[in-house]
């Protein structure tokens, strides 16, 4: 039986979503600008719906759609704040749509954050009356906060609250301090629709993806409705639908558990996945689970299709001690090896044991760092190597009139910088010789040198801000010369998609299409393992290999991520989920995979880092259950 209480549209990624629902709102504007009506839409904003947005814009330029009725009115802003600054949502909402399609500037609405305070209230009743006057919202796009929120309506919203101003909780300022650039730059507040307000709407569209957004989903669709979750009260709502991406629907029971809500089709991964979730359940070994356990926890029916407790209790042990091994690119010869660092950190903080275990074994060891990293520098940082950099030329009586007009440039333009500002390309230079230099430590300290480190710079992240550029033939272009000319047998690249910045999938995309393009192009394919970012792990069901590191390579692997000095203590952006520092991620999640394999009932390790071979494998469930929309090649 299926708990979800709204239905609920599953697609291989955020793309196919964004498509999908840009069609929907296309279809409803054409077939009210054929009867001479209006189209009223509610919008939301951020990294969630901007490919919506997206191909709406793509509608107008290629199929001519004529946006010139449609009526927005936009779910919040943040307060107090500037219009014209980067991330007011006007600002954003003008570079993402507006400006690029034909809706006319007196159509459009959004909530004001530069009033003064005695003025809000007055201006919230407004808003509510131009819904009202325009005839109510025909369709409401909405994202989902960590928290469970819709709009700005946080835990603890009444289910009939209208537009007013509301103070911002812990967990949505520090969602949203990398786009401010620090969580002390957050507003407190918002002005945002309420939740009445939302479910007046005709019709809604909630969209949602990545990893991070599992737990609060499964909590908004098969839960009982909750004011903590202000997302529940779309249960409520007679046209709602969720389209989300695989990732977000992991916590799902269809998906996480599908045995719970029927039959299944028990492929190899999903045999595995049942398997390892009854040992973690009941605290038993894989080996030792019974006829009795599968039973009671309605896995009979897998046992079975595979035979005997016994078969199935071995084929899936002897799969997870396959997945063990001291050699992570063979046993036979050297060779030759691209790390694909997506930042200039992920390679250490990632699979440092395994880079250090691969130049001991003498393979040929490339790193490749994708993006500079210069966002991820505090202003003090340069100002530290600014006064070095002085202090050296006087040392040593080098150019002391360029040192001193670079000098005055940094102390009169972060005097000036106001929180958010874009950096001078002065600074943003500055800021990535600091991660370079920092890069270079690190790969020492694993046994790299120097000339096998290339730092590719992709243009794509080269904004100034957080949010980033689309990819494009340039940043292919970066990775196919570089594995042209290195010719590797074996890439390592990120291939987490719950980095908050979205660099990892965009770095991912870039280096699968170079390496199409290598291949088809007469080149021999590298194997492609994939590691996780510093966000999450690879869930055991998942990993294809696992290589067990010593002590003393965890105390390397933690010397190297020391090497980067501008991230530790306190970075720059940690992600809003986990407040440890990179290094003590790093630690702790390797040794509780350890823990995870000795739990299991495979031998115990110090610490295993994990990976999973590219293409990844997904269930029958997944792609042919699950995915509503997309190519299943």
């Amino acid at each position: 039986m299926n708990p979800e209480r709204v239905p609920v549209q599953i697609f291989e990624d955020d793309k196919q979503a964004c498509r999908a629902v840009g069609a929907v709102i296309a279809q409803l504007v054409e077939a009210n600008n054929a009867m001479g009506k209006s189209t009223v839409l509610g919008l939301a904003t951020g990294h969630t719906p901007v490919n919506v947005y997206a191909e709406l814009i793509r509608r107008h330029r290629d199929e001519r759609l004529d946006m010139s009725r449609v009526i927005t009115f936009n779910l919040d802003e943040y307060y107090p704040i500037e219009p014209s600054v980067l991330q007011s949502y006007h600002t954003w909402m003008h570079e993402n749509l507006f400006k690029h399609v034909n809706i006319r500037n007196e159509n459009i609405h959004i909530p004001r954050g530069d009033l003064r305070e005695d003025e809000v209230e007055s201006f919230c009743a407004e808003y509510e009356r131009q819904i009202a006057a325009a005839g109510g919202i025909d369709l409401q796009i909405l994202g989902i906060g960590r928290s469970g929120h819709i709009g700005f309506n946080e835990p603890g919203s009444s289910r009939d609250s209208r537009t007013r101003l509301v103070r911002l909780d812990t967990i949505t300022r520090k969602d949203a301090a990398s786009d401010f650039f620090g969580e002390k730059y957050v507003p407190h507040g918002a002005i945002t629709m309420g939740i009445a307000t939302i479910l007046s709407a005709r019709r809604i569209c909630l969209l949602a993806f990545g990893e991070q957004k599992s737990r609060i989903l499964q909590l908004a669709v098969e839960g009982e409705l909750d004011e903590h979750v202000a997302a529940s009260f779309l249960q409520e709502h007679h046209d709602c639908t969720y389209s989300i991406d695989v990732a977000a629907a992991g916590c799902l029971t269809r998906v996480a558990t599908p045995w719970l809500t029927g039959h299944c089709q028990w492929d190899d991964v999903l045999q595995r996945r049942a398997v390892i979730w009854l040992s973690q359940k009941l605290g038993k070994a894989t080996s030792k689970l019974t006829a009795e356990d599968y039973a009671e926890s309605g896995l009979a029916e897998l046992v079975k299709t595979c035979g005997s407790v016994d078969d199935l209790n071995r084929t899936i042990f002897r799969r997870l001690m396959g997945t063990i091994t001291n050699r992570p690119v063979g046993k036979n010869g050297k060779r030759r090896v691209v790390v694909l660092s997506a930042h200039p950190d992920d390679d250490v903080i990632c699979m440092g044991g395994t880079l250090i275990r691969m130049a001991e074994q003498g393979h040929e060891v490339h790193i490749a760092y994708m993006v500079s990293g210069y966002l991820s520098v505090f202003d003090h940082d340069v100002s530290r190597h600014a006064d070095f950099v002085h202090g050296f030329n006087a040392i040593f009586g080098l150019a002391p009139e360029e040192s001193a007009r670079i000098e005055q440039h940094i102390d009169t333009y972060l005097h000036r910088k106001k929180p958010g500002d874009i950096d001078s390309p002065e600074i943003q230079n500055i800021k990535a010789l600091i991660r370079r230099g920092e890069a270079v430590a690190a790969a020492k300290v694993c046994g790299i040198e120097e000339d096998h480190l290339h730092f590719l710079n992709m243009p794509f992240y080269n904004t100034g801000r957080v949010q980033k550029l689309s990819i494009g033939g340039e940043d292919v272009a970066v990775i196919r010369q570089l594995i042209e000319s290195v010719r590797p047998e074996v890439v390592f690249a990120a291939g987490d998609m719950s980095d908050p910045h979205g660099t990892h999938r965009l770095c991912l995309e870039a280096a699968m299409e170079a390496i199409d393009g290598y291949t088809a192009s007469g080149g021999s394919r590298p194997v492609v393992w994939l590691y996780r970012g510093a966000w999450q792990e690879w869930e055991p069901q998942q990993i294809d290999m696992a290589i067990p590191i010593s002590s003393e390579e965890t105390r390397r692997k933690r010397d190297a991520i020391f090497r980067h000095e501008s991230q530790k203590d306190k970075a720059m952006f940690p992600g809003p989920y986990d407040n440890r520092e990179f290094w003590q991620r790093a630690a702790e999640r390797n040794r509780a995979t350890a823990q995870t394999y000795d739990a299991l009932g495979l031998p115990e390790y110090h610490a295993l880092e994990a990976f999973v071979r590219y293409p990844l494998v997904y269930s029958i469930n997944y792609r042919r259950q699950l995915v509503e929309t997309g190519d299943d090649s």
